[in-house]
């Protein structure tokens, strides 16, 4: 390159050397510059994506809609998009190359032996891709969900007490009594005439007050009137998935420049004005307790929630967080904590109302759990939770049937091999597929069929682990699962006890979003059990 240009400059006259020269020569010098450089770049990019597109030839590939758009386009995040990866899974059984254009392969995985390597590989190789989480970023911020290498194994480490079994116990009041509010206005409904509700719509109210109160400690009162911050959290897990199907808003400058773009903006602030005060007032709240934070950390039966955790937790060299990585936090677990629990006790519920003859052996084993108390409350104390096996199974089939997260995605700066002595270059993105593994019918004979019964202990003896993810797996499993479960199983449980639930006449649709939800709602008709 500077030999060329040195020829450029010799070849000039002296007449050329002017000032006028001088300048005209040097944007010729530039231009040449800029496109041997672009030149240069390009034929490294197509060297690499030759050998990559070689390496890859391992997996086998679907047909192609053509060589430009490769794949895009065949997959919807519809009930006809869900139909299409059935039939990706019962064609490919493991694994198979996805193309997002000419140039970007996409690895997708459905199988329990090729996702265990990529769950179970060491967490300094993994990095969240942009494409799949990067739309997120501007609303999580470096949360753990999208934080990567040592930050990320540092979060854990900081974010681990919060999900403590000690923790855990002092939140079921907190499951019951959103509960209980949620009921409470369904009889009100009811009563009023309203027959059937919309699961979606109610359930991800009560999960957001039971997480408004577990995080913060905040009464919203969201479930009997609106919020402006409820409605922003709904405004922005609508439109991250929007983005996702609309490429010319992939890139940044022209999203902000758009409607949707703006709107993101101020759901943005709105959600960051709200944790950024609640993390002011209660680090001033334990400042001012002057050392009874540590003895509060010591204790923790006297800690009241999950920022008080995140405030009073400090690493190895006795580091705690910073208040952009509190508030990140906090509006990580608020996003991974409503919508996905309400999804899955939507369905749960719909699965249910589809087989009464599951619902009814619940229902006994919840009465016969209650029988003989003074409260309908379901304790940690009396260790209810584990003695409700048979609505266990229930649950755990619909997280199978219905997985609220349909899909995660994994990069890796290291090749991975994974069976048949296939090998993943590093960088390509990987998708494990949930919801492909959770209907692939090498793994669950008659994968669309509703049996509960599947999760029998010894119907499940000799089944892979990986075989059921509904929370991934690995090192960078969901930190939250057990959170999740404890809800669920109380939310479930009562809501058998008080009320019997039954299909809609309306076709439900399944709709893949950021969880998965049905297109229109999903209706349900409900009865009071006022007898027991």
């Amino acid at each position: 390159m500077l030999i060329l240009l040195e020829r450029v400059w010799g070849s000039l006259s002296l007449n050329q050397r002017s000032p006028r020269g001088l300048l005209l020569s040097g944007a010729l010098l530039l231009l040449l510059y800029v496109v041997l450089k672009l030149t240069l770049r390009t034929v490294r990019f197509l060297w690499r994506y030759s050998v990559n597109a070689r390496r890859l030839r391992c997996f086998t590939e679907p047909p192609r809609r053509n060589w430009l758009l490769g794949h895009l386009g065949l997959m919807k995040n519809t009930e006809e998009g869900l139909q299409a990866v059935d039939e990706l899974v019962r064609t490919h059984v493991h694994s198979c190359s996805w193309w997002l254009g000419p140039f970007y392969p996409l690895l997708r995985f459905f199988h329990p032996d090729y996702i265990k390597p990529l769950l179970m590989a060491s967490a300094s190789i993994v990095v969240k891709d942009e494409l799949f989480y990067g739309f997120l970023r501007p609303w999580l911020g470096n949360g753990l969900l999208l934080s990567n290498g040592e930050r990320w194994a540092r979060h854990r480490r900081l974010l681990t007490p919060a999900f403590h079994f000690d923790i855990l116990k002092l939140y079921m009041e907190i499951f019951n009594k959103s509960t209980d509010i949620m009921h409470a206005k369904w009889r009100h409904l009811l009563a009023e005439g309203t027959s059937c509700l919309d699961m979606f719509d109610q359930v991800s109210l009560m999960t957001l007050d039971s997480l408004l109160k577990c995080t913060f400690s905040y009464d919203s009162n969201c479930q009997q009137k609106p919020s402006e911050y409820i409605a922003a959290i709904f405004e922005l897990s609508t439109l991250v998935k929007q983005r996702q199907f609309h490429l010319p808003h992939h890139l940044d400058f022209l999203y902000r420049r758009s409607e949707e773009g703006r709107r993101f903006a101020r759901a943005c602030a709105i959600v960051h004005q709200f944790t950024s005060a609640v993390v002011r007032q209660r680090k001033a709240a334990l400042q001012s307790q002057q050392g009874l934070g540590e003895e509060l950390l010591a204790n923790k039966g006297k800690v009241t929630d999950f920022i008080d955790v995140l405030l009073l937790s400090k690493d190895e060299d006795g580091n705690g967080l910073s208040d952009e990585e509190i508030k990140a936090e906090c509006d990580t677990f608020m996003f991974e904590g409503h919508d996905t629990t309400a999804s899955g006790i939507s369905w749960i519920l719909h699965n249910l109302s589809q087989h009464p003859e599951y619902q009814e052996l619940c229902r006994e084993e919840i009465n016969t759990l209650l029988a003989g108390r003074d409260s309908e409350e379901i304790e940690w104390s009396v260790n209810d939770l584990s003695q409700l096996p048979f609505t266990t199974m229930c649950i755990k089939e619909s997280l199978r049937l219905h997985p609220p997260v349909n899909a995660v995605t994994r990069r890796f700066t290291k090749d991975i091999k994974v069976p048949e002595d296939r090998l993943i270059p590093s960088g390509n993105i990987c998708l494990v597929s949930i919801y492909g593994t959770h209907h692939n019918p090498v793994v669950w004979p008659e994968p669309e069929v509703y049996n509960p019964y599947r999760f029998d202990p010894e119907n499940a003896k000799g089944r892979s682990s990986y075989a059921f993810i509904p929370f991934s797996a690995g090192p960078r499993n969901c930190i939250g699962q057990n959170f999740a479960m404890a809800e669920m199983k109380v939310v479930v449980a009562l809501t058998l006890r008080r009320f019997r639930v039954s299909p809609h006449t309306k076709e439900v649709r399944r709709k893949p979003e950021l969880v998965l939800r049905a297109e229109g709602g999903l209706w349900l008709q409900l009865e009071p059990i006022t007898n027991r």
